[in-house]
């Protein structure tokens, strides 16, 4: 049994549909397995879930999608930085700010591991986890014109969507083990 198997598995009952969900956005549909799996990978990252993480990273690099792995793992951080960044610019609403240039380094857009589209999907995931609006916009854009087009990045939410539901179920399955054994959760 591989470690994402064994943590679905630890997904409490009250979530069984996140459980079921996990198994099945990670098969078929519009993207292909390296897409999937480099969406997967960042997706865990941005939820913070490091057992989560972990396992999906393992997956992946089990298939040989070290480059999806890598891009996913980038991507993640990347947007942990533009996410606050740009959410805060267009929160915000000045035009001062958003005339200031960024100077933040983002040098992997120009040389991903996989290509320039895969790298703005996995982004994407990320930015909708992060919920950043303007960052979603900007890369779906992107994704689309590069032709992935829209089922896959309906995908790629859907994907991002149950790894973050994922990394809620497993911390409230952590909560529950530690009421069970009469321990402080705080």
């Amino acid at each position: 049994m591989s470690p994402l198997e064994r943590l679905r598995d630890a997904i409490p009952d009250p979530a069984r549909d996140v459980r079921l969900n996990l198994q099945a956005v990670l098969q078929g549909g519009a993207l292909t397995e390296p897409q999937r799996w480099g969406v997967a990978v960042a997706s865990a990252a941005a939820a913070r879930n490091a057992a989560l993480r972990d396992a999906v990273v393992a997956e992946a690099r089990a298939r040989g999608l070290d480059a999806a792995v890598d891009d996913g793992l980038a991507a993640a951080s990347l947007m942990a930085m533009n996410n606050v960044y740009y959410r805060f610019r267009h929160m915000v609403g000045k035009p001062g700010y958003s005339e200031r240039p960024a100077r933040l380094r983002m040098g992997r857009l120009a040389q991903p591991a996989t290509s320039r589209v895969e790298l703005e999907l996995f982004s994407l995931a990320a930015s909708a986890i992060n919920g950043c609006e303007a960052c979603v916009r900007a890369h779906e854009d992107v994704v689309v014109k590069g032709g992935l087009g829209e089922d896959a990045v309906h995908d790629a939410v859907r994907i991002a969507a149950v790894i973050h539901a994922a990394a809620v179920a497993l911390e409230i399955g952590e909560e529950g083990a530690v009421e069970e054994r009469g321990e402080s959760a705080a």
